[in-house]
């Protein structure tokens, strides 16, 4: 058995959820027991940071973390804030 930390944060709040598994576990077998409101609307899954695959096989202590969709686009948004600037 290994713990892995599977991780969704939002603007206010963040959910997190503990959870002991079997080894061998993959990102989507953690993400489906850890049952998070939310996590089907998201796009991306990291494992410490790093984009992983939902097939990737999870170690002890790994943190699978959530991404949520992005509501505006990064450059948009330097850019309207270089524009305000001058």
């Amino acid at each position: 058995m290994i713990t892995v930390e599977v991780v969704l944060a939002w603007p206010d709040r963040v959910d997190a959820r503990r959870l002991t598994l079997p080894e061998g576990v993959t990102v989507a077998d953690a993400i489906e027991a850890a049952g998070i409101d939310g996590s089907a609307q998201c796009p991306a899954v990291a494992v410490h940071g790093l984009l992983a695959r939902p097939d990737q096989t999870l170690r002890e202590g790994d943190r699978v973390e959530l991404l949520r969709p992005l509501l505006a686009d990064p450059k948009d948004n330097r850019r309207r804030r270089a524009r305000a600037g001058s």
